[in-house]
């Protein structure tokens, strides 16, 4: 039953794990470890989770809040993901689950306090994708509780996620615009640019016309540089975020599929031609400049500034940036391409993330069906 002295210490106590072995009911050998700050503290942890042991012959469960439970997890998570990535996590559990379940201890927690939970969420009018990710993070927050010997199973899984609330059309749920107010929103853009010509505004119009055309995330365009373009193909091979406490961050793109390249289409060659003329007139110009940004990026407060004035002056809904991404993808879904090329394109880790989203776009071929099978006698 040993106890390890690790390299970490809180409030100047040393931190110690604190290890015990068990058979369970079934007769399979496990380990159970805890976590404790303080030499006198771990021997005490020690003897309670022994005379546990003794008694039950199964593993107790902890009586660790939630709130020292995720302090834990957000160390191990730490050492696993990237900066990114552990910012999200951070945000969603503090926001979601932070207010309601961090003092809530796992030996009281219940099915009947976690539907309470769900319940009150469900009523702040959050988008069922959001919901969806709350959910995501406390189940990943619990079964790691259940990987750690700290609950024999994990409680919220008996009551399910959120679930999506009826659209009267598939259509609801997408945003986009059509080729034709594209072409109308890019040609404001470019009159704008036309008119002030600066290469900070031109920065813009390059940005918009890489989103629709490649359908790529707004990291993933803010972080091209001109060394991403060899000939008439464009590289995808990091991105940048802005959602660290206001600090830019350059990452590797979102997954593995994200590592991608594009063939670019005519257009889009022309308008990049002539953007790389106007910054090779800057005598400090390299490969190494953004294509939008020059020497620096494109602040996201500011595209999005941007996106909102240019429909409000074209006459149109306005749309997020993300929606560009959906709007090259329905663009070549009404033009027949495959779901896979899609999916490709957009950087998607699997095609079912692709069919969820554009599923209703592709025309149903229920009659034809019947009438190949019909033809079988």
């Amino acid at each position: 039953m040993p106890i390890y002295k690790t390299s970490v210490k809180k409030d100047g106590l040393q931190q110690y794990r604190v290890r015990i072995n068990y058979i369970d009911r079934t007769g399979v050998a496990r380990q159970l470890t805890r976590i404790t700050y303080g030499a006198a503290e771990a021997k005490q942890l020690e003897a309670e989770l022994m005379s546990a042991y003794s008694k039950s012959k199964e593993a107790p469960v902890s009586s660790m809040t939630l709130g020292e439970l995720y302090a834990e997890y957000y160390i191990t998570k730490k050492g696993e993901v990237r900066e990114t990535s552990l910012a999200k996590i951070n945000d969603n559990i503090n926001a979601s689950v932070k207010p309601y379940l961090f003092d809530i201890k796992l030996n009281k927690l219940n099915t009947a306090q976690l539907q309470k939970w769900k319940n009150i969420l469900s009523e702040k009018g959050y988008k069922l994708k959001t919901l969806q990710n709350y959910y995501g993070e406390l189940r990943a927050l619990l079964n790691y509780a259940v990987k750690m010997d700290y609950l024999p199973k994990n409680p919220l899984l008996a009551v399910g996620n959120f679930k999506e609330v009826y659209f009267e059309t598939p259509e609801d749920k997408l945003h986009y615009y059509t080729a034709d107010q594209y072409l109308k929103y890019i040609s404001v853009v470019k009159k704008m640019c036309e008119e002030k010509d600066t290469i900070t505004e031109w920065g813009y119009y390059v940005f918009f016309t890489i989103a629709f055309y490649t359908g790529a995330r707004k990291g993933e365009i803010n972080a091209l540089k001109w060394s991403d373009i060899t000939g008439n193909t464009l590289n995808i091979r990091r991105s940048i975020s802005q959602k660290i406490k206001g600090k830019i961050t350059e990452t590797p793109p979102k997954n593995k599929s994200s590592y991608r390249s594009l063939q670019i289409p005519l257009p889009l060659l022309k308008i990049l031609d002539e953007h790389k003329k106007r910054q090779q007139a800057d005598k400090n110009f390299t490969e190494d400049y953004r294509v939008c940004g020059g020497i620096s990026y494109l602040p996201d407060a500011s595209l999005d500034t941007h996106n909102i004035r240019y429909a409000a002056l074209a006459e149109l809904p306005h749309i997020r940036i993300h929606d560009f991404r959906h709007t090259h993808a329905t663009l070549l879904i009404n033009e027949g391409i495959n779901i896979q090329e899609i999916a490709r394109r957009l950087g998607h880790a699997d095609v079912q993330q692709t069919w969820q989203t554009y599923a209703h776009l592709y025309p149903r071929e229920e009659e034809r069906a019947v009438s190949i099978l019909n033809n079988i006698k």
